[in-house]
């Protein structure tokens, strides 16, 4: 019953949002969906993780491999082209700011003890996303949509053409891939406001290419294949 309680609630809420919007009240932005071409902005928050492929026996010392996710921040600018009363095309380009870890257990030489240790990867990635969107009929000043499409996102902060030195800790760095391919789908709900149109809009996205930079040291040559996640919770603001 723990399980059902997210889908419970998530069901509870969108009968109320369908409720509220099908009760009569002035329209706001009467002229927004005439419009070919409009603009915004989106600021969220994001759950970044791996999905990742192993191999441990290439490391005879290492027992466990495992990913740990951590948040991020996202800034995007918003353009939409309407196709027609129902679709879109969404480009929304921006920046966003991610971490992630990956956590490698080893047994020591008298396989009597473990220990930890913990890799953490910072990105800056520049993403460049194209969507399409597919809305619902507008009841008074509310909306929803679902979407899906490809995103092209290039990692600022990745060390993939540098000499792996060792860091602070005295470990090796884990280097990933600058290029990052990925297809991305989710939904939103619109809220027509008196003076813009405030989205929440909760995203996830799927990374298509191995990013793991296989330099053969002892982080890298137990992973097989290292594909990113990215669960976002967005706020949009057009006007």
């Amino acid at each position: 019953m723990r399980n059902l309680k997210p889908i419970i609630v998530l069901l509870v809420v969108t009968a109320s949002l369908n409720a509220w919007g099908q009760r009569e009240v002035p329209q706001n932005l009467p002229k927004f969906d005439s419009r070919k071409l409009h603009f915004g902005f989106q600021l969220g928050f994001s759950n970044n993780g791996f999905n990742v492929e192993q191999d441990l026996t290439k490391n005879d010392s290492l027992i466990r491999l495992e990913m740990g996710r951590q948040p991020g921040f996202i800034i995007h600018v918003i353009s939409e082209l309407h196709l027609g009363p129902y679709f879109g095309l969404r480009f929304t380009p921006g920046i966003a700011f991610a971490s992630r870890t990956l956590n490698y257990t080893y047994m020591n030489a008298n396989n009597n003890a473990t220990s930890t240790v913990v890799r953490t990867i910072e990105s800056t990635f520049v993403d460049v996303p194209l969507y399409l969107k597919y809305r619902s009929a507008r009841v008074n000043n509310f909306a929803q949509y679902i979407f899906a499409g490809f995103n092209y996102s290039i990692d600022l902060a990745s060390q993939q053409f540098v000499d792996n030195t060792i860091d602070e800790k005295g470990e090796f760095i884990v280097k990933l891939q600058r290029m990052n391919y990925m297809v991305e789908a989710g939904v939103g709900f619109d809220f027509f406001l008196e003076y813009f149109k405030f989205s929440p809009e909760l995203r996830f996205s799927y990374g298509l290419n191995n990013i793991i930079v296989q330099d053969q040291t002892r982080f890298a040559r137990p992973v097989n294949s290292l594909n990113s996640q990215i669960i976002a919770l967005s706020f949009n603001f057009e006007g």
